[in-house]
């Protein structure tokens, strides 16, 4: 499977799906990483950001691709659906992540919705929370219970953000994905709101794909649920 994840700055994709990342680096999936900006606005002192996120596409296995637009003015316009749509059609997309709509952040929101517009046709699209989001209803879950400290470990490479009261606080991160994941009868998880999914079970032998793996965290029943699934 081909995976593509858009976010608006760098950190916002691990932020927002680092963990389901891992998961489909594990199933053997190849990984594009879309960044619409370098994130200038947000950096503190001198620090590289562009390094940043080349240090956890590296850990990845992931290919890195940037937008180039101005931090604080990414449109949602022709060029950047056009963008976006370049990048999914040159990586064979299968698979896309991208922000939420419900976001104070005017460069989170038209992320939002240039990736709607150009992933009109696409049946997978996920989307994903960040820590100024406001309106969020997810629906699906990604198991994080053995990955959630390699997911902590992709947001430290964003060190200029994690350090001297950065913006992203790790200690909230962990917090999250354990509320998450008692939403989702797990320990820690990552969720999602589904725009468009289509799923389709796998034979037990090609359960190690990223689309089975999923689809199964999602919607396997929890050690209390001893007789049966919960109705959702």
């Amino acid at each position: 499977m081909n995976v593509l994840a858009i976010g608006a700055h760098p950190d916002d994709i691990e932020l927002g799906c680092g963990g389901a990342l891992l998961a489909h680096r594990r199933a053997g999936d190849t990984i594009t990483l879309l960044v619409m900006t370098s994130g200038e606005l947000g950096s503190q002192g001198d620090a590289p950001r562009v390094l940043e996120q080349e240090e956890s596409a590296d850990l990845l296995h992931a290919t890195l691709r940037w937008g180039g637009f101005e931090d604080g003015l990414v449109p949602e316009d022709r060029h950047s659906v056009s963008l976006i749509e370049s990048v999914a059609q040159s990586s064979q997309t299968d698979m896309i992540y991208t922000h939420a709509l419900g976001d104070t952040h005017q460069d989170h929101r038209a992320t939002h919705g240039a990736t709607l517009a150009a992933a009109r046709r696409a049946s997978r699209v996920l989307c994903y929370e960040s820590p100024s989001t406001t309106s969020f209803t997810p629906n699906l879950y990604v198991d994080l219970d053995d990955r959630l400290e390699d997911k902590l470990e992709l947001l430290r490479s964003h060190i200029s953000q994690v350090l001297r009261n950065g913006p992203v606080d790790l200690d909230a991160v962990e917090a999250q994905a354990r509320f998450r994941g008692f939403q989702a009868r797990r320990h820690h998880a990552e969720a999602f709101e589904t725009h468009r999914f289509v799923w389709t079970p796998l034979p037990a032998d090609q359960t190690g794909s990223a689309a089975g793996l999923i689809g199964e965290q999602a919607h396997r029943p929890g050690p209390e649920d001893a007789d049966g699934p919960t109705p959702r």
